[in-house]
């Protein structure tokens, strides 16, 4: 199995605009560093197993395939708040899923496949006169040098995780998530390993706060990231009498929850003739923000 390949695809829901950086945890092949015989206290040894869970969490979930995935996503800014919630199914193998999602009352049906996220819009939104859009996130991706992963795959952090060491994870406890027993794991993720890390590094700081709860056989059962995003350099949007740094934060929660490894997913591209092709205007925007 190609590990590498599978840690980037698992879970590649892409709700695009809705999903914010959420980060995933990637296996890590090295060992812990030589902690001498003060470092092999029974704390010590604790910290370094829940190290160990960690980054190998993400490859024992890709391994089970498929999963069903719940989303929540909570916006907050400027004393403002907004949520979207989502749920489907993700093949953990080759990054397609089929999503239903749900964000300010309106429902967007949601697929990708072969890197290409296709959206439903709610009657009369859509551009073209066409029910679909879609967009190439693999042409996305490629502008904003992330190589192959897609902008909005929440697996394209995953790597990331092998480069935390033993004070990078905290064990907080235990947890039920949909009737298993899970344990509960704080981690933090060296902003700089991310792709584009020393833009994204202005806007988050340096680390990101994850937390995971994985279940007896270390798969991963929930993930939740809080990201605190400043206004990106250049930003227009802050006018000459707000002089408020809180006005320019947005904090967004990003949960999501994974049950029944090893269903069925059928996820397919809509009809040609249906659908309205964005990836120019998405190309375009991303020049603007760049």
């Amino acid at each position: 199995m190609d590990t590498a390949g599978n840690g980037r695809k698992v879970c590649a829901l892409c709700v695009a605009g809705v999903l914010a950086g959420t980060v995933l945890v990637g296996c890590g092949d090295e060992d812990g560093t030589g902690d001498g015989a003060r470092g092999s206290s029974a704390q010590g040894k604790t910290q370094e197993q829940g190290t160990q869970a960690v980054r190998s969490a993400y490859d024992r979930t890709a391994e089970e395939d498929t999963a069903k995935v719940r989303l929540r996503v909570q916006t907050s800014a400027q004393g403002a708040s907004e949520s979207a919630n989502g749920q489907g199914a993700v093949d953990l193998d080759d990054g397609d899923s089929v999503m239903t999602l749900t964000v300010q009352g309106q429902r967007i049906e949601q697929r990708v496949v072969d890197q290409v996220l296709y959206q439903k819009m709610p009657r009369g939104q859509a551009p073209g006169g066409k029910p679909w859009i879609k967009i190439d996130l693999g042409k996305v991706s490629a502008q904003q040098g992330t190589g192959d992963r897609s902008m909005s795959d929440p697996a394209q952090s995953a790597a990331y995780a092998k480069a935390i060491t033993d004070k990078d994870v905290t064990k907080k406890g235990t947890a039920t998530i949909d009737g298993v027993e899970t344990t509960h794991y704080r981690v933090s993720v060296d902003v700089a390993e991310l792709p584009n890390g020393d833009a994204l590094r202005q806007q988050v700081g340096p680390t990101l706060p994850m937390d995971v709860w994985l279940d007896e056989e270390g798969r991963m059962r929930r993930q939740q990231v809080d990201m605190t995003l400043k206004s990106a350099p250049g930003s227009t949007q802050r006018s000459s009498t707000d002089a408020s740094p809180s006005a320019q934060r947005v904090t967004v929660r990003t949960v999501m929850d994974f049950t029944d490894f090893g269903t069925e997913v059928e996820a397919d591209a809509p009809p040609a003739g249906q659908v309205t092709d964005m990836t120019g205007k998405a190309l375009e925007q991303g020049k603007k923000q760049g």
